[in-house]
């Protein structure tokens, strides 16, 4: 059975409410259906899913340890709001852990992790125009296979948490800024220049060379990503 684009019953085990609870808010919280600020109606959400309000109080409990839901004195639930400081911090983060995981899946990669690797490319588009969900979905799954072909459980653990931040910024980044009727030349060539740059990576990454994957990855994050653009349409924190 399928609740909201959730799977409740995989092959392995059925979901236990809080877990469906927790994928269906977690979902719709980085997908943007929920947007920053957004107050949770406790009541309605769990009647929607068909649950009581205690399993999603538990998922809402999950969900503000990650960061993406904030809980008051009184229970109260509303998505995490966006911060230019942690836009910040997250970009100085994935700055140095992303060309480590590209050089690290260079040396341990399997031909599994290739096939996969190369599958998931294969899936990639530029990102242009104001229907980039699919493309942000196909991104994130590429780099996903780049993070596990590293086959440092700890390094995977740590970038695939910090994604789902990463992807709430992205998107408010990309809704702000995507408009295909005015792009200049040159930021569509650099679109074209970022999708080309995960071709490059996995050809790098399957002839063993690290210090190419690396160099590669620094120069996607740093000097060519979309994403870098996109977050710095945030404004700036009170503080900064």
């Amino acid at each position: 059975m399928t609740i909201d684009g959730v799977d409740a019953m995989p092959v392995e085990r059925a979901l236990t409410k809080s877990e469906l609870a927790y994928q269906v808010v977690r979902r719709r919280v980085l997908s943007g259906e929920y947007p920053p600020g957004f107050i949770i109606n406790q009541l309605l959400v769990a009647s929607s899913l068909g649950l009581s309000t205690t399993p999603l109080r538990e998922a809402l409990r999950r969900l503000n340890s990650e960061g993406l839901v904030e809980i008051d004195a009184h229970h109260n639930a509303r998505v995490a709001s966006l911060s230019k400081t942690e836009a910040r911090e997250l970009r100085e983060i994935r700055k140095a852990l992303d060309p480590a995981a590209a050089g690290l899946a260079a040396i341990h990669r399997t031909d599994t992790d290739m096939a996969i690797l190369r599958s998931t490319a294969s899936d990639l588009q530029p990102i242009n125009g104001n229907k980039f969900s699919e493309a942000l979905l196909a991104h994130r799954a590429f780099h996903a296979a780049v993070y596990r072909a590293s086959h440092n459980s700890l390094m995977i653990e740590m970038l695939e948490v910090l994604w789902d931040k990463v992807d709430r910024y992205l998107r408010l980044g990309l809704t702000l800024t995507a408009d295909s009727n005015n792009l200049t030349a040159d930021s569509s060539n650099e679109r074209l220049r970022d999708y080309h740059e995960h071709f490059r990576l996995v050809e790098a990454i399957e002839a063993r060379q690290p210090d190419v994957a690396t160099m590669i990855m620094r120069q996607h994050k740093i000097e060519s990503s979309l994403g870098e653009r996109a977050l710095d349409t945030l404004r700036p924190d009170r503080d900064e």
